[in-house]
């Protein structure tokens, strides 16, 4: 099946379209609010990488008024916050707006080799 690189995530599809797809390969997850600038500012980075690496790493995003029991379940405290799941754990977080740069710097980080083309400008 054909996922698309960057995708909407709810409660009720969360398992399956982050926990078990990153058993497959990373999957980022941004959760993030319509009345947050920060998440305005992050957003759009975060879908360039997505799109940069091709498929390597997918993007879900989860709007968080509407999946409060998702944010609860990260212990979420800030917006937006980016969690980075592989072989369906959480393996790194981050929360604030973030550069490109930095965005791939963290995915470098984390996956340790798994995620080459995260290193490509």
């Amino acid at each position: 099946m054909h996922h698309p690189l960057v995708f909407d995530v709810t409660e009720q599809d969360f398992t399956e379209k982050v926990l078990e797809a990153s058993r497959k390969r990373p999957v980022m997850v941004d959760f993030w609010a319509d009345w947050c600038p920060p998440c305005r500012v992050l957003t759009p980075v975060l879908e360039k990488v997505a799109h940069g690496l091709h498929g390597e790493v997918l993007l879900a995003k989860v709007e968080v008024d509407d999946n409060m029991r998702l944010a609860g379940r990260y212990q979420l405290r800030g917006f937006p916050t980016v969690i980075l799941f592989t072989g369906g754990e959480e393996v790194g977080r981050f929360s604030g707006a973030r550069t490109e740069q930095q965005v791939r710097a963290f995915l470098v980080d984390h996956l340790s080799g798994t995620a080459s083309a995260a290193t490509a400008p």
